[in-house]
């Protein structure tokens, strides 16, 4: 336990509970760790397939990780694992490549024994297992060579099965009935494994060898390898998640090459950043890679999924916060997630889903339970902040780019999403918007914290009735303001004034609601009885971003969250430390999550707060410096940083997650200070500076309508100077310094 938390637990009172403390009951998605992780998961992901691994490139081979295939919700495959001999080989050592395309494992031998006798010795045989996904298909090639000196006979197989379990089944949910799995050898080189599921649904996994093994079972293939010395050889796998057994896919090579194609043409026109310093471009790398990987393309757009393995879907939330992490640097990636949200916008009121006229999707699922209504979240709105967070980066996005065709056909939506804000989101006409657990299948708390035990008053009493969030005021308001700006543009100024003075009412209503004078901060809620819930949280960071906060409060929030109550030395907790449910190892009660931080950098940027955005990115770089891959998770344990320690693991956090893949470049935008102005033809940085740790920053091909610039940002001392190295069009860069 770390210094804070003991200091602070002899004085905490102990922990009311307004709703029940069995969180097995209460907590209907919580994922659980039963059986520790014994070898390192890695994962690959290509559009609505995901691909969970071991290091030795096995799935169900090593207890306490979600190996598997996965496709739309279902894990088409549960096992694959490889014995040399019967025995499982040993792990030379395994990684991933730079840009997530491709992992591979190299094993050898262990020492094989016939009759007690030692008939082949350790690391003769050398074999490279290559797995990468591709439009539906996994692709999966060992390469085996013999290093011995003479000639050598060795039998290699691998053991399959699928489950086709529901990816909640995988998460620890608990179902009556299940469908009929079956498996069979269809040629000397496939088989395939179906599932008829519950909903009607035929299910099927094909696997097709090349060349044809030795043996093929419905379970497992075995191959027998006669090897020279210094021979090697091939062969091939592919799992095809599609129903058409008849489909033969694309070879192995032919795959790779055109998988590796389209990784390098959806980066083409993505602005890139270059620093001084080596760890940074390798977390910036990496952060850019992961996001590659988690974009889908979906039929309206390019879509970041939220993350795997749990998330690897639409999320309203997560989709349109990264979006607008990465608007400065890719704007287009906005434009894919407000289509696809706006598609799916609820039309119509349905209390099963959540869903009201207006209101922005939460969560998609494709798989069975949700088809079968096991699980509410086939389409599921139970998200209380998606709808305002819809408006504002639809009035960022028309501004960061000019935009206007795709504002007039977003406008409708837009418009919807304002009556849900001012009517059913506000159900008893406080003028906050509100969210309500009304004991369905859904979710108890509907803001991004969405732990069931995550809003809470002082004493630790759960907070009952009608929530209004902090943060989703925040959101409110900067949505209407810039949605009147919008107005203004498509000639609407009667609700563009409207629009204005709401949010100016908000702000002062906010204000003096959300207030906690003692505490200096904002509270984190306001309960069914409006008594405001008193605690210190990372939320009066996020309500910064929208500029709602009088600057003096805003520095008065600045100051708590960077205390030792709040600031880990690695990143802002969600919870100070000296609150009743303060746990570093909660999901939401303590824990430091990367893009919170971020949205809080951001707010700091609105007020010139400098000194606590570098404190924030020095935070989290020195974080992801220990970080396997240079990558941020989704959130790690908010334990006080000690000296040559790195930060504690969160054992089920996403890895890779979108926003915190997210977070690093929004961070880069604090400081730097970026604005963009398409009318003037125009990008500013207005206070600009560069923490400790970077030098230089170097921006390529920055873009501004048609036009872009390259742009050397380089520090000295606490000051900064700017060159354009070059630019193409009309474009200009401006330097602000406020103080």
């Amino acid at each position: 336990m770390s210094a804070d938390t003991t200091a602070t637990t002899a004085r905490r009172p102990r922990v009311k509970a307004s709703r029940t403390d069995d969180w097995a009951e209460t907590d209907k998605f919580y994922i659980p760790v039963t059986v520790p992780v014994t070898r390192p998961r890695r994962t690959l992901k290509y559009g609505d397939t995901f691909m969970v691994v071991d290091s030795h490139a096995d799935m169900g081979a090593s207890p306490g990780g979600p190996d598997g295939l996965f496709h739309r919700d279902t894990r088409f495959l549960s096992r694959l694992e490889l014995l040399v001999n019967g025995l499982q080989p040993l792990l030379l050592g395994s990684n991933l490549r730079d840009d997530n395309a491709v992992f591979s494992a190299d094993l050898s031998n262990p020492d094989l024994y016939f009759d007690k006798r030692p008939v082949l010795r350790k690391d003769t045989v050398h074999i490279v297992r290559t797995l990468f996904l591709w439009r539906g298909v996994a692709y999966h090639r060992m390469r085996v060579r013999n290093y011995g000196d003479r000639k050598i006979s060795v039998r290699l197989s691998l053991g399959f099965d699928a489950d086709f379990a529901d990816l909640f089944e995988v998460r620890g949910l608990g179902r009556a009935r299940r469908g009929s799995v079956s498996a069979r050898t269809l040629h000397p080189d496939r088989a395939i494994l179906t599932y008829h599921g519950l909903d009607n649904v035929l299910r099927a996994t094909t696997l097709t060898f090349d060349p044809a093994p030795t043996e093929l079972e419905s379970n497992r293939a075995s191959f027998v390898l006669e090897l020279r010395p210094g021979e090697a050889q091939s062969l091939f796998l592919t799992i095809d998640c599609e129903r058409n057994a008849d489909r033969r896919p694309a070879p192995f090579l032919r795959a790779i090459r055109a998988a590796r194609r389209e990784l390098r043409l959806a980066a083409r026109d993505v602005s890139t950043v270059e620093t001084s310093n080596s760890v940074l471009n390798e977390i910036l790398c990496r952060s850019m890679a992961d996001l590659h990987m988690l974009i889908t393309d979906t039929p309206e757009g390019r879509y970041p999924y939220a993350g795997i393995p749990w998330y690897s879907t639409t999320f309203g939330r997560d989709g349109l916060i990264t979006a607008l992490q990465m608007l400065w640097l890719d704007p287009g990636l906005a434009r894919g997630v407000l289509r696809r949200l706006a598609a799916y916008q609820a039309k119509t009121d349905d209390p099963r889903t959540e869903a009201q006229p207006g209101k922005i999707l939460h969560e998609m699922r494709s798989g069975e339970m949700a088809a079968l209504q096991e699980i509410p979240f086939g389409l599921y709105y139970g998200s209380v902040d998606a709808t305002p967070l819809f408006v504002l980066l639809a009035g960022l996005y028309a501004e960061r780019t000019g935009d206007e065709a795709l504002l007039r056909e977003l406008w409708p939506s837009v418009e919807a999403a304002l009556r849900w804000i001012d009517g059913p989101g506000d159900a008893d006409g406080d003028g906050f918007v509100e969210y309500e657990y009304r004991g369905g299948r859904g979710l108890i708390n509907q803001g991004w914290k969405d732990s069931e035990d995550a809003v809470f008053h002082a004493d630790g009493a759960l907070a009952q009735g009608r929530i209004a969030l902090a943060e989703v005021q925040s959101y409110v308001f900067a949505a209407k303001r810039v949605a009147a700006r919008c107005a203004r543009r498509l000639g609407k100024p009667e609700l563009a004034e409207t629009l204005e003075r709401d949010a100016a009412r908000l702000a002062e209503r906010f204000n003096a609601a959300f207030w906690c004078p003692e505490l200096e901060t904002y509270a984190l809620a306001l309960d069914g009885d409006k008594r405001p819930c008193r605690v210190r949280s990372s939320n009066a960071g996020q309500v910064l971003f929208s500029g709602i906060a009088p600057p003096e409060r805003a520095r008065l929030v600045a100051e708590g969250l960077m205390g030792p109550r709040l600031f880990s030395g690695w990143g802002i907790r969600t919870l100070a430390s000296d609150e009743v449910r303060y746990n570093p190892m909660s999901y939401h009660n303590g824990s430091v999550w990367p893009h919170d931080n971020a949205l809080i950098a951001l707010g700091f940027a609105q007020y010139g707060l400098r000194r606590p955005i570098h404190r924030v990115f020095q935070g989290l770089f020195d974080a992801a410096a220990y970080m396997e891959f240079r990558r941020l998770p989704e959130l790690f344990c908010g334990f006080r940083r000690e000296r040559r320690r790195g930060p504690t693991l969160y054992p089920v956090a996403c890895s890779p997650q979108a926003w915190a893949s997210a977070a690093p470049f929004s961070l880069l935008q604090a400081t730097l200070g970026l604005q963009f102005d398409p009318s003037a033809g125009e990008i500013r940085l207005r206070n600009p500076s560069l923490p400790a740790f970077v030098d230089e920053i170097v921006l390529r091909k920055l873009r501004l309508g048609g036009s872009s610039i390259d742009v050397k940002v380089r520090r000295h001392r606490d000051e900064v100077a700017v060159e354009v190295l070059d630019s193409h069009g009309r474009i200009r860069l401006s330097i602000l310094h406020e103080r």
